[in-house]
């Protein structure tokens, strides 16, 4: 990367956190500033999110069973307890996913053999429903070009897990149903549908060939593994409930 492109990709970094600090949009970012692929878009990724402290965990997810995974840091100060009620100025966009997460018992540092599947899903201590919540510095970040919604931590905006899932690795997730609940009214569900198919493979994923982007995974960190339902935007006030039927449930009010 040259001296002029990550100077700009450093201004696109700072204008997403400033929008998003003082609760404010923009459009998009100038077309020069914006990512142009996933190197630049996780430079940016890493940027924004070291502006609002240490990392948590990621979230990572693929488009179709087939696509490689992407994924991005999630600040430790945007993970909520289940249950929490979800107040302040930056939340905007308010969309909501139900996901399946997991959290990290053991640390899984970089090293030169990559770790099987088995030893990776050995490592996690739990796992859990969960609910990532959309924000964006981006006006519309659907609208927005790629880089740009993708540079914004993949419009993360906050993540609520929910209770712990004995025996999870008895569920069959492909037969698995899930609705998102708001204000007592079912207004998604789906079965077996998150979009990266197998969604266990993303773990081996972050843990080997995300190892020189993360330092590797550490115990007590969050991995949440994309979209069941897409995203659904609710209103201020609203009281958003991700259930799964084997799996459990994770829930969150909006003030």
């Amino acid at each position: 990367m040259t001296e002029n492109r990550e100077h700009a990709l450093r201004n696109a970094a700072s204008i997403l956190i400033d929008t998003r600090t003082v609760g404010q949009t923009v459009t998009d970012l100038p077309v020069e500033l914006q990512p142009v692929d996933m190197d630049e878009i996780y430079f940016v990724q890493d940027l924004v999110a070291s502006a609002f402290g240490p990392v948590g965990g990621y979230k990572i997810g693929a488009p179709t069973p087939d696509a490689a995974p992407f994924f991005a840091p999630m600040p430790e100060a945007w993970i909520n307890p289940n249950g929490a009620t979800l107040s302040g100025p930056h939340w905007r966009f308010r969309a909501l996913e139900a996901e399946i997460a997991f959290l990290v018992g053991e640390d899984l540092p970089p090293r030169e053999t990559p770790y099987s599947r088995e030893e990776v899903l050995a490592a996690m201590a739990s796992c859990h429903p969960a609910i990532e919540v959309l924000e964006s510095a981006l006006a519309d970040p659907i609208k927005a070009a790629r880089g740009s919604s993708m540079g914004d931590l993949q419009m993360h905006g906050g993540f609520v897990p929910g209770p712990a899932v004995k025996d999870w690795q008895s569920i069959d997730f492909t037969k698995e149903r899930v609705t998102v609940t708001v204000n007592g009214e079912v207004l998604v569900e789906r079965v077996g549908s998150n979009t990266s198919g197998d969604f266990l493979r993303l773990l081996p994923f972050l843990a080997n060939e995300g190892a020189a982007r993360t330092g590797g995974l550490k115990r007590g960190q969050w991995i949440t593994t994309g979209s069941w339902t897409g995203n659904t935007p609710v209103a201020a006030g609203s009281h958003c409930v991700a259930e799964f039927s084997t799996a459990g449930k994770a829930e969150l009010t909006f003030a």
